[in-house]
């Protein structure tokens, strides 16, 4: 059984001295959300300081699934490696009806990339690794230091917070709300929330057990062993599984919780001669809603403090580090003044718009999964069995749409093409791993851009790639991508020609790319004006 860590509480400073901590950004919350906007801010040198109620990290596994995009973005933060090592990889998933395998499905077939489609690791471990990331950075968190109240100034912000030694004020350029659902900092606001709360309950229950089954993701609609409608089984690290169960509203969620009612469900599903243990039980509800706005003067809103999806198709976690890795080099340009305040406006309209498509994908996998009439469930079923022999059935089967990157295209920070691409990411939309060789070694293409602007230029004979770094190699990285080796600082081996294939790059072509790996524009031969006009405007300076 996982033992968590008990993290010091310090007194702050401020309460024997003025009173008021000085700083430019005050995150509130230590989960995973406002962890990653501690490391990013950490990374990009911005002063900060973080705070949580608790002083250890999160009960159960909760968030569990951590999607490719997801882990991209911790390998920015230099936190991958040990993700990846401690959980549990995965791409292939299984949809049963009833008593007979439905279809199968895999989430990436084609190789040539670094990370897997999925790693199952339970939120408190990946926690783990992030305070342990943060400290490597020379940061520590807060702990035991909750906020109670939070009011808007002229310049920024103030925080005021409570401690087991008094109370002290936080006083930031900015406030980044990373406090969950039931999120102090939206609740001292009076925030508006707007969505739908669903009308079932389902079980959760981690489970230790040395079981045989795959690293795969099994989902069964009306499963033989459970007659509540759904159930799913995921493996997760260190011997633990979880068991998700649907049981209906009219249960009582005190009972459903008791050991006598759990044991019961999880033997009909293992059958009789497992052994296994309980570890975590809980039974929840779930809604999808969000704030209007997620950026309120000097307070900014991230993860499940701004936004809520049912849990079917791991878009909460995974959303809110995208939302993180979107939010903060936005932000470390405002703090440092090299671009205006207008660039949280960009995070504003991105996010939104993530956080509508995932609550679309959402509610649409909770309609699908518990049908509330006779005649969707008749229709339900009829495409379950349809499913099993024809593959255009399978595509109407929603078992939980798994979490994929917003691609952001009608972003104010994104140039429209001018150029005909066939294929590749298009501006908004997140760049593409694929395989390179640097200083003829293997190598990830997305390892060697992120945090920063950067040009990717597909070029055989040099000329663009020259003349932009002229133009630009004072201000951004020019990284240039061929068929052969170079002698340049940034220059990469297409060997495989993946690169090429996924950017559709014809030599001379040109990505713009944002510091959260996000497209900017693209062009097939830009000239210098394109690239600088393009450049202001992902910066918020045009």
């Amino acid at each position: 059984m996982h033992v968590p860590p008990v993290y010091p509480y310090f007194p702050p400073q401020e309460l024997s001295s003025s009173g008021v901590a000085l700083t430019q950004v005050a995150i509130v919350g230590a989960g995973p959300v406002g962890l990653a906007c501690a490391i990013d801010l950490a990374q990009h040198g911005v002063d900060f300081i973080i705070i949580d109620d608790n002083n250890t990290v999160s009960a159960g596994s909760r968030a569990i699934c951590w999607a490719k995009r997801t882990l991209e973005i911790l390998d920015r933060l230099g936190c991958g490696d040990a993700v990846c090592a401690r959980g549990v990889s995965w791409k292939v998933g299984k949809v049963f009806f009833r008593d007979k395998l439905a279809y199968e499905f895999d989430l990436l077939p084609e190789p040539g990339h670094k990370r897997p489609a999925f790693i199952n690791l339970q939120q408190y471990l990946l926690e783990e690794v992030m305070v342990e990331r943060l400290a490597a950075l020379n940061h520590a968190v807060r702990w035991k230091n909750k906020a109670i109240g939070v009011t808007h100034r002229a310049d920024g912000a103030r925080l005021e917070v409570e401690t087991p030694d008094g109370c002290y004020a936080i006083e930031a350029d900015y406030v980044i709300a990373a406090d969950g659902a039931r999120s102090a900092v939206r609740n001292t606001l009076g925030l508006a929330w707007e969505g739908q709360v669903f009308r079932d309950r389902f079980l959760i229950a981690d489970v230790v057990m040395q079981g045989d089954f795959p690293t795969e993701r099994w989902f069964w609609f009306d499963p033989p062993f459970h007659s509540g409608g759904s159930a799913l089984l995921h493996k997760q690290a260190d011997g633990l599984w979880r068991i998700d169960l649907q049981l209906g509203w009219e249960c009582d969620p005190d009972e459903e919780k008791k050991p006598e009612r759990v044991i019961p469900r999880i033997r009909a599903m293992l059958g009789s001669e497992r052994a296994f243990e309980l570890e975590w039980v809980s039974v929840y509800t779930f809604q999808c809603a969000r704030l209007e706005r997620f950026v309120h003067d000097r307070v900014i809103f991230v993860g499940d403090a701004a936004h809520q999806v049912s849990p079917f198709g791991a878009r909460g976690g995974n959303s809110g580090v995208q939302d993180a890795d979107n939010l903060c080099w936005k932000l470390a340009r405002i703090v440092r003044k090299d671009s205006p305040a207008s660039l949280l406006e960009t995070y504003n309209d991105e996010r939104v718009e993530a956080a509508n498509e995932n609550i679309l994908n959402s509610a649409r996998s909770t309609d699908f999964i518990t049908p509330k009439s006779v005649a969707s469930r008749k229709m339900r079923d009829a495409v379950l069995a349809l499913s099993r022999q024809h593959p255009f059935a399978r595509r109407m089967v929603n078992s939980g749409r798994l979490s994929t990157p917003t691609a952001h295209r009608a972003s104010a920070s994104s140039t429209p093409d001018n150029d005909s691409f066939s294929c590749a990411p298009a501006p908004g939309a997140p760049a593409v791993d694929a395989p390179v060789q640097v200083a003829g070694r293997n190598a990830s293409l997305l390892d060697q851009l992120g945090g920063r602007f950067d040009l990717l230029v597909f070029d055989d004979n040099k000329k663009t790639a020259d003349a932009l770094e002229f133009e630009f190699g004072h201000s951004l990285c020019v990284a240039r991508v061929a068929p052969g080796r170079s002698s340049s600082a940034h220059a990469f081996a297409d060997a495989e020609g993946l690169a090429s294939r996924r950017y559709d790059a014809q030599s001379g072509a040109v990505y713009l790319l944002r510091p959260d790996q996000h497209v900017a524009a693209r062009w097939r031969t830009p000239s210098v004006a394109e690239v600088r006009s393009a450049l202001q405007r992902a910066q918020g300076i045009a």
